[in-house]
């Protein structure tokens, strides 16, 4: 069974995807840039900024969908410069401390509206 989920808390996208769909007992979290909800805009400060905004987003998105960052099975990180490698495992240490999820980490290039990071996930409700 699918269900798709639409977070009243994220912006409406604006390209054909879906904040996250569930099917079984899977929430897969579309990729999560460091945009600040806030404000409506991209953080670009420095990598550590947007690593830490983008990984919050997941966990906001997650929490919104019924579930948690120690629930994530799976995470692809998509970077757009691969030598930000280790500054990225400093900031995602803060999320996941112990039990890391697998994980797979590339450099993608550009990456949507000039972020450094896109992180999309996969978790167990």
């Amino acid at each position: 069974m699918k269900k798709v989920f639409a977070c009243p808390s994220r912006p409406a996208p604006t390209s054909p995807y879906s904040h996250a769909v569930a099917a079984g007992d899977l929430l897969f979290v579309s990729g999560q840039v460091p945009f600040d909800v806030k404000n409506g805009k991209i953080v670009s400060v420095d990598f550590e900024t947007e690593a830490t905004l983008a990984l919050q987003n997941v966990k906001d998105v997650l929490e919104e969908c019924g579930t948690s960052l120690d629930k994530v099975v799976k995470i692809t990180v998509f970077l757009k410069d691969i030598a930000n490698f280790e500054r990225l495992n400093k900031v995602y240490r803060r999320f996941f401390p112990s039990d890391f999820p697998a994980r797979t980490c590339i450099q993608a290039g550009d990456i949507p509206a000039g972020a450094q990071i896109e992180v999309e996930t996969i978790a167990c409700l």
